[in-house]
């Protein structure tokens, strides 16, 4: 794929210290021709998969894949509109995927799709992977973790200090591939890009060995191939309990 100027970017993914098969997928995409790109612009996402590792790992490739192409296909040039869409149809895919295939019940898979169009950015969000904007050596976290620590974080029953540490810190509350109908995020407004903006999007294999801080000053200060290896390295030195995927796009 051709990586049109104006942005900087890598990706990596590991399987850990701990787990032997690797549950999350992740794509970068631009379309080919000029016309579609100016319609649709950039697209990244993420996804880490739940419900055994074939489970897993076939929910969070459906999730990826069918954002992406519907995204892509969607007939409106709006992106919040085609990302609304984008994730039903994700979640409608895994949900009969499962039904065809009765022994992988349960799985699911977060997913976090951010689209750069035009120096705007719009996403679309559900589970606890993350999407982080990084300006000014300043870290903002644009997505919200659907899990049951955040939940119990915002109704004052424990501190995020005390989440960091919870011992139920992976239960999710929201997922694609849930029975109930999903409560994804999306972003009602585009937010403008600035020069020397740092997008991170990574799932919680990193974001929970690595703290905020540290996201943002390893992605700032190193090339983005650099960033997402040291950021890597540092969470299997911290024990790397999970899978670890990271992307970086850092915008011109």
């Amino acid at each position: 794929m051709h990586l049109r100027p104006g942005i900087q970017l890598a990706n990596l993914t590991d399987t850990g210290c701990h787990r032997a098969e690797n549950e999350d997928y992740y794509c970068y995409f631009e379309p080919e021709s000029e016309e579609q790109f100016e319609r649709k612009g950039r697209i990244a996402v993420i996804a880490d998969g739940m419900g055994g590792h074939e489970g897993g790992q076939i929910a969070s490739a459906i999730a990826v894949e069918k954002v992406r192409d519907a995204y892509l296909s969607h007939p409106s040039d709006d992106p919040r509109e085609a990302l609304v869409e984008a994730f039903g149809a994700a979640q409608s895919a895994i949900q009969d995927f499962a039904r065809e295939h009765p022994e992988l019940a349960g799985m699911g898979t977060t997913c976090t799709c951010a689209v750069l169009k035009d120096h705007q950015l719009y996403y679309g969000h559900v589970g606890d992977s993350r999407l982080y904007l990084i300006r000014d050596a300043a870290v903002a976290l644009l997505t919200e973790d659907h899990s049951l620590v955040r939940r119990m974080v915002r109704e004052g029953s424990i501190t995020p200090e005390q989440a960091a540490v919870h011992p139920d810190r992976n239960i999710l509350t929201a997922a694609l591939g849930m029975q109930a109908a999903v409560p994804a995020d999306f972003s009602e407004t585009p937010l403008s890009l600035q020069s020397g903006d740092v997008l991170l999007l990574c799932t919680d294999g990193l974001h929970g060995l690595v703290s905020d801080p540290e996201l943002g000053d390893v992605a700032t200060n190193l090339p983005a191939g650099e960033a997402c290896e040291e950021l890597v390295r540092r969470a299997k030195n911290r024990g790397g309990f999970d899978n670890i995927t990271i992307q970086i796009l850092r915008v011109f």
